[in-house]
């Protein structure tokens, strides 16, 4: 099952499961997917169980959401502070080679560079068994709920940035429950939106080449994530594709577990406040960037999986230059 969340006609949010490519059914006593997973956690249910229980007899077409870009991402909360962004790099079997060329290492001598040291260590201890912690993966802050542009909208890159490249990943999506555990509630396509330049001219600035906008859904799929996922991403510039490729994720495709990564996210107390939101993007191999393509304003992104229905698509937009003023009192 998959939900998605939008906007009415008049203005008001609602969640709604997909019953096919043209169809939804809004759920009735709901409005928002944190609403229902906050239910679901009340009564003891599963989010399949609770949407089930809550579709209604009306249907809303899916097409005409889209086009008059009502949609939204598959989690929000009222609160933007209260949504967490983040993420995990170098998690995905082959997406080492990219990065290590992005970052030689100062010391022509040294056998490897720290991406590949990373990535190493992740692949020899990054799926331990069940019960056991591995080895943490790279970490990574984008920002919050503020951050995440609509499906279908644009996607602001600063007017600061060096680049502005699509990454075609998975997120999954957590509520944090009243007594401060994270329940999964489901997973998306996204589009963790980067600047390789940025970090391709000192590992240190992978921090600042992350704090950017990014996108998904617009579905949520309930349950589990098969162990592979297949999808495409794609680049077009004046309606035209100019760079496409097959992209693989799913734990099969990488070298951490999900649990791996789950665990070295949430053993920080501050990332189990109750009622808090998170998005948490595991990774990916495939980059427009690494093949040499640099991206424009008003590029396109679009990234799609079978698994995930409807593709998410959103357009480069550079931003104006806004002049910061630090005032002391």
């Amino acid at each position: 099952m998959r939900l998605v969340q939008f906007k009415d006609t008049a203005g008001a949010q609602q969640v709604a499961v997909v019953e096919d490519q043209n169809t939804l059914i809004p759920l009735q006593g709901v409005s928002t997917t944190r609403e229902l997973a906050t239910i679901a956690l009340a009564k003891g249910m599963t989010m399949i169980e609770k949407a089930k229980i809550r579709m209604g007899d009306t249907t809303v077409d899916y097409n005409e959401v889209a086009r008059d870009g009502r949609l939204l991402p598959p989690i929000t909360h009222v609160d933007p502070a209260h949504f967490l962004v983040t993420g995990t790099g170098l998690t995905h079997l082959g997406s080492a080679s990219a990065r290590a060329n992005m970052h030689k290492a100062d010391n022509k001598d040294a056998n490897e560079t720290d991406s590949m040291k990373m990535f190493r260590m992740g692949v020899e201890g990054g799926k331990p068994k069940a019960g056991e912690h591995g080895v943490q993966p790279e970490w990574f802050y984008k920002g919050d709920g503020s951050i995440v542009a609509n499906p279908g909208a644009d996607i602001p890159s600063p007017s600061f940035a060096l680049d502005g490249s699509e990454e075609p990943e998975i997120a999954a999506v957590y509520v944090i429950d009243h007594d401060g555990t994270p329940v999964r509630i489901g997973f998306a396509i996204g589009n963790e939106f980067s600047d390789h330049v940025m970090e391709r001219q000192n590992y240190l600035y992978l921090a600042h080449s992350k704090l950017r906008h990014c996108a998904m859904g617009p579905e949520l799929l309930l349950g589990d994530l098969p162990s592979h996922v297949e999808g495409t991403s794609r680049l077009y510039r004046d309606g035209k594709v100019i760079w496409e490729k097959q992209f693989v994720s799913g734990e099969d495709n990488m070298s951490h577990s999900i649990a791996n990564l789950e665990y070295h996210h949430f053993k920080y107390d501050l990332f189990r406040r109750p009622g808090d939101v998170h998005a948490h993007f595991f990774g990916t191999a495939t980059l427009s960037f690494a093949d040499g393509v640099t991206t424009q304003d008003g590029d396109e992104f679009e990234i799609e999986s079978p698994l995930f229905g409807r593709p998410i698509r959103n357009r480069l937009m550079v931003q104006a230059e806004r002049p910061v003023t630090v005032k002391a009192i």
